[in-house]
């Protein structure tokens, strides 16, 4: 039985002054390790940089420059920013892969400057978060939606409100509001009457366009929000809606 007590033996893998542990480290890690010019030619990366932008090999990958990928604009500005910085952490990107495929990551990159070289170089490292972030979305979104309807709620409205500050700006608003909705529920049942709300709120959806929200207010009444809309323009969308609905909505209405 050897005495050799435990962290005595070999030094191998054991520092990152190692150059082979660090590149099996590098190699090993599940974000996208990746190196770069000042031009956008991609030097080097490790696999699961490769994972991440949907290319099979190295060589491949150098057949692409950053700016097939990214907003190169978007980019040089980074680049710019950098500079003064020497290094921005956590930095959200998106990229468009070979295949057409978004990924959304979080970029961790710093500048290396060599004394005998002028270009630059780019050291970072890439955090694929396209899972969470759609999870975010879908959260977000859940948030601000009506289950019953899909339109949105009072929560999109508040939010709605403070996102158009500008006190200069035009804007209208389109009341509805189901005649006679309680004998629904009263006389048909509850069901009868989520059914009549559903069907108007695709109604409504159907004759707005997609930037004019609508939002269910509440039991039967619900909001039309037309932002940069004047008063004209407001009540001529009026009086195609009263027209739709007095040719083919699903039950009768009043709006104002």
């Amino acid at each position: 039985m050897s005495d050799k007590k435990p962290g005595t033996g070999s030094s191998r893998f054991r520092s990152l002054s190692d150059p082979e542990t660090l590149a099996k480290f590098a190699q090993n890690l599940g974000e996208g390790i990746y190196i770069t010019n000042e031009s956008g030619e991609i030097l080097d990366a490790n696999q699961a940089f490769l994972k991440i932008f949907g290319v099979a090999t190295l060589d491949e990958l150098k057949n692409y420059r950053v700016s097939d990928f990214v907003d190169w604009e978007a980019r040089k500005n980074e680049v710019a920013l950098l500079e003064r910085e020497g290094s921005l952490r956590d930095r959200e990107l998106q990229i468009t892969r070979p295949d057409g495929v978004v990924r959304t990551v979080l970029d961790t990159w710093y500048i290396n400057k060599n004394p005998d070289d002028p270009e630059l170089i780019f050291h970072g490292i890439l955090v694929d978060i396209t899972s969470r972030k759609a999870l975010e979305n879908q959260l977000v979104e859940q948030s601000i939606r009506d289950p019953l309807t899909g339109c949105y709620n009072r929560r999109y409205l508040s939010a709605l409100y403070t996102s158009h500050t500008d006190p200069d700006a035009m804007w209208g608003c389109i009341y509805v509001d189901i005649d006679h909705f309680k004998q629904y529920n009263d006389v048909h049942s509850h069901g009868a009457g989520d059914n009549v709300l559903v069907k108007m709120s695709r109604f409504l959806m159907r004759y707005v366009r997609a930037e004019e929200a609508v939002v269910r207010m509440g039991g039967d009444e619900f909001l039309i929000t037309l932002f940069g809309t004047g008063l004209k323009a407001t009540e001529a969308i009026a009086r195609r809606l009263e027209t739709a609905g007095q040719e083919r909505g699903p039950v009768s209405f009043s709006l104002g």
